[in-house]
């Protein structure tokens, strides 16, 4: 056993292992000392909690668009990351145009319901368009060639936005009563929070609910098992990618309304570090598996949002905050490292000796 052990791990795997080790040790010993110090109140674990389950829904809705092409084509759209961009940035001209005219802060409900539904249209609408001209005519051709595409693609939607919206940032006005807080006990949520929170679960629970108890949910899951079965039994395999797509745009659009309600400034560039990290919390919880998603990025969320104080804060380094980009990317790489099938995700079959 211990010869076969030897054969197995070699020493780049050693060497893994110890830095992996060694930053699970200074984590452990970061957050020991964060704790006995007291610096922070229950009051504010619970707040920065709140605020890494918002984003982390967030993260999760993005992250269900990398999951639900992956399970169908096998390749990893980048160019989603835009595609969460093109909503938002054309509903804030809705929005500014609605708070003139006074709908904003009159009825905040249907405020929101009509930037979402705008957002959701625009990113649809760029995912089927993104399918049909660049992914379709590449789907026979090697992983790589695809993926490159989607690189190229999601430069050029970039820029084109821009072309359209220009290179500046455009605020989103609120509703003053998303400005409000709800007290619970010695505890306060802010309605912002409350909001995306909600509106996030729900939208996690019909994405599954499409996906696993629908008619084309079961078509979308045949054609992810073997598209050439699934096409011989009847399955319109082209019609079931182009629904893939819309539901992942529907779901790209919609998280980025509640992207823009936590962070209300849009630009051509916005959708860049939210689809990174979005991209992490899929592989996080398992890409291709929908309930790995929404684990993965409500993980993510609260990692990013209590980690570099409760890791960082204790090992005396200033500003730990500002580390958070740092801390998902790091997760990125070890999940990659160590299990690079996720935590949700199926068992990828070793090929025998």
């Amino acid at each position: 056993m211990l010869r076969t052990w030897r054969q197995r791990v070699t020493a780049t795997d050693l060497v893994v292992w110890g830095i992996g080790l060694a930053i699970l040790s200074l984590v452990i010993y970061g957050s020991f000392i964060t704790l006995r110090s007291g610096k922070y109140t229950l009051e504010n674990w619970f707040d920065l909690s709140i605020r890494g389950l918002a984003q982390g829904g967030v993260y999760a809705l993005i992250a269900m668009g990398y999951t639900l092409v992956y399970g169908i084509l096998k390749m990893i759209n980048f160019a989603h990351s835009e595609v969460f961009m093109s909503g938002p940035f054309t509903a804030v001209f809705l929005a500014q145009y609605l708070d003139k005219v006074g709908l904003m802060d009159r009825s905040p409900f249907l405020y929101v319901l009509f930037l979402a539904i705008l957002s959701m249209s625009v990113s649809l609408t760029v995912a089927v368009l993104l399918e049909r001209v660049a992914y379709r005519p590449l789907r026979g051709a090697p992983r790589l060639v695809p993926l490159i595409t989607a690189i190229g693609a999601s430069f050029f939607l970039q820029y084109t936005f821009r072309g359209f919206y220009g290179s500046g940032v455009q605020g989103y006005p609120l509703p003053n009563i998303f400005s409000q807080h709800i007290p619970l006990g010695t505890f306060r949520i802010f309605v912002t929070q409350l909001v995306v929170i909600v509106a996030a679960f729900l939208m996690m629970l019909i994405l599954f609910a499409i996906v696993q108890y629908t008619k084309i949910g079961k078509a979308m899951r045949a054609v992810s098992e073997d598209k050439e079965v699934a096409a011989l039994m009847g399955i319109d395999v082209d019609r079931v990618i182009v629904f893939t797509f819309m539901l992942g745009g529907a779901s790209a659009g919609a998280a980025g309304i509640l992207y823009a309600i936590i962070f209300p400034v849009v630009n051509f560039f916005m959708g860049f570090t939210p689809g990174i990290k979005a991209f992490t919390a899929a592989v996080l919880g398992g890409i291709g598996s929908v309930p790995g998603a929404f684990v993965g990025g409500v993980l993510l969320g609260l990692i990013e949002s209590i980690g570099p104080n409760l890791f960082l804060d204790g090992l005396g380094i200033p500003a730990p905050y500002q580390l958070k980009d740092a801390i998902a990317f790091a997760i990125l790489v070890f999940i990659l490292i160590f299990r690079p099938t996720g935590i949700l995700g199926e068992r990828m079959a070793q090929a025998k000796a």
